[in-house]
C-alpha cells in the first residue's frame, strides 16, 4: 500500500477508505442492508491486512452502533496510532432540544459520546455532517477549533455543502487563526461530476483533500445497465436514489456505464476497479469511501490502485456525461421543494 497525504497536511492515509455506514446492528437503524458486528469484524480485519488504514463513520450511523463496532474492531486488530479514524456529527442523535446540530453545546457533547463509542481518546478527522444553518457559523468553527486545542481531535473536515459555504468557513477560520478544514467529503463519481464546476477547483486551490462518498454510484457503475439487481441499499433508498441519479439522465448514465464495461473488459478487471481507478486519476481525490460488505469488494478496491487508465480511456469514460442538477448543498425541506419543482413527479424526502 502506497500512502498519500490528506490534502496539504502531514497525515498519511491509504488511498482507499472504508465507509463504515455499512456496519451497524440492523435493529438500530438499517435492517435491510447494514451488517452486525459478527459479519463486520472480518471485513474490517481484511481491510487492515490489505494495508487500508483509513476508516470513516458518523455518530448517526445505526444510532451509534457503527462507531461501536468499528472502535472495538480497531482496538482488537490494529495499533491505534497506525489507523486514521474519521467520524462526523450534525444529524439528530436523540429527541428534544440540543440533540442535533452544530451548536457549541451539541459539539462538546457529541464528541465525548463518539469518543466513548469508538473506545479512543482522540479522533483523527472530525467532520461536520453537512452545515447547520440554524447555528452561527462562527460558533461552530470556534467550538471545533477548541476540540483540536483540547487534543480530542487532530484534524477537521467538512462534507457536502455549497462551494461558497466552504469558502466562507475557510475565510473565517483564517481570520481568527482557528484550525481549518483540511478535507471535504463530497459526492463524486462518473455519474455525478457537478462538483467539477466550483467545489473541486476550490479544494485544489486551497489544498483541501476530498474523500468521495458513493464512488460507485450506489452500485450502478459496478454492474451492467440491464442488470436489474441493484444493491440492497440503493433499493432501500428509493426516492433518494432517484435524487442522486435522476431518471432524466438515464441515456447519459447508460452510455457511461457501457463504457465502463468496455474498459473493464479490455483490462480483464471488474467494472468497480475501473470506476475507482478513474477517481484515482483525479488529483483532488484523496480516497474514495468504499462501503464494503464483502471481502471481494475490499479486494476490488485495493486492486484498483494498480490499474492505470490511458488518457484515451479517461476521455472515453468522461465523454457521455451531461450536466445535471447539483443537489450537493441540499439539507432541508425548502431546498428539496425547489428540486421537486424542477423534477416533476419526484417524491423526495430529506
Amino acid at each position: 500500500m502506497q500512502y498519500v497525504k490528506l490534502g496539504t497536511t502531514g497525515l498519511d492515509v491509504s488511498p482507499i477508505a472504508i465507509g463504515a455506514m455499512t456496519y451497524g446492528e440492523p435493529d438500530r437503524g438499517h435492517p435491510v442492508w447494514s451488517l452486525g458486528e459478527e459479519a463486520a469484524r472480518p471485513l474490517i480485519k481484511h481491510a487492515l491486512d490489505a494495508g487500508i488504514n483509513f476508516f470513516d463513520t458518523a455518530n448517526m450511523y445505526s444510532n451509534g452502533s457503527s462507531e461501536e463496532i468499528l472502535g472495538r474492531a480497531l482496538t482488537d486488530f490494529a495499533d491505534r496510532d497506525d489507523v486514521v479514524i474519521a467520524t462526523k456529527l450534525r444529524h439528530p442523535m436523540r429527541p428534544g432540544p440540543n440533540g442535533r446540530g452544530l451548536s457549541r453545546k451539541a459539539i462538546m457533547s457529541e464528541v465525548d459520546h463518539s469518543l466513548t463509542r469508538l473506545g479512543t481518546d482522540y479522533i483523527d478527522l472530525y467532520q461536520v455532517h453537512r452545515n447547520d444553518h440554524a447555528t452561527p457559523l462562527e460558533e461552530t468553527l470556534e467550538a471545533l477549533h477548541d476540540l483540536v486545542k483540547a487534543g480530542k481531535v487532530r484534524y477537521l473536515g467538512a462534507s457536502s455543502m455549497h462551494a461558497w459555504e466552504l469558502a466562507k468557513a475557510l475565510h473565517i477560520q483564517k481570520q481568527h487563526g482557528w484550525a481549518r478544514f483540511v478535507s471535504m467529503q463530497n459526492h463524486y463519481n462518473l455519474l455525478a461530476r457537478e462538483e467539477e464546476r466550483e467545489m473541486i477547483p476550490l479544494c485544489l486551490d486551497e489544498g483541501i483533500g476530498t474523500i468521495v462518498w458513493s464512488p460507485l454510484a450506489r452500485g450502478r457503475l459496478a454492474r451492467a445497465w440491464d442488470d436489474a439487481k441493484g444493491t440492497a441499499r440503493a433499493e432501500a433508498d428509493g426516492a433518494y436514489a432517484d435524487l442522486l441519479y435522476t431518471p432524466a439522465e438515464n441515456a447519459s448514465n447508460r452510455a457511461i456505464v457501457d463504457t465502463v464495461g468496455r474498459v473493464a473488459d479490455a483490462h480483464g478487471v471488474s467494472r468497480a476497479q475501473v470506476a475507482l481507478a478513474w477517481l484515482r486519476h483525479q488529483r483532488v481525490v484523496t480516497a474514495p469511501l468504499v462501503g464494503a460488505g464483502t471481502i471481494r469488494q475490499i479486494d476490488d478496491a485495493a486492486a484498483s490502485l494498480d490499474l492505470d487508465l490511458t488518457d484515451d480511456e479517461i476521455s472515453a469514460l468522461e465523454a457521455s456525461y451531461t450536466p445535471r442538477y447539483d443537489f450537493q448543498g441540499v439539507s432541508d425541506e425548502a431546498e428539496l421543494d425547489a428540486i421537486r419543482a424542477r423534477i416533476p413527479g419526484m417524491a423526495l424526502t430529506a
